[in-house]
């Protein structure tokens, strides 16, 4: 399941893709819980050794319908 987390500024999210990592490297942390900066009480809580990968993208104000993300075409 995809899980998309987005900050207003860039070193917010740099901050957060590479606490999230971290996390994954060391492998002793069981639960990260992740919180919205927008609405103060939305969070959610995943397991670590359940995340596969971790990506950093700046959105942009085009409006391209390709979704963030890799894609693979045959």
């Amino acid at each position: 399941m995809p899980l998309v987390v987005q900050r207003k500024q860039h070193a917010d999210a740099q901050r957060l893709y590479s606490e999230v990592v971290d996390f994954i490297k060391k492998g002793n942390q069981k639960l990260l819980e992740l919180t919205c900066e927008k609405v103060e009480d939305k969070r959610i809580t995943v397991l670590v050794s359940e995340i596969t990968a971790v990506q950093i993208y700046e959105k942009t104000s085009s409006s391209s319908s390709k979704r963030p993300g890799f894609s693979f075409q045959n």
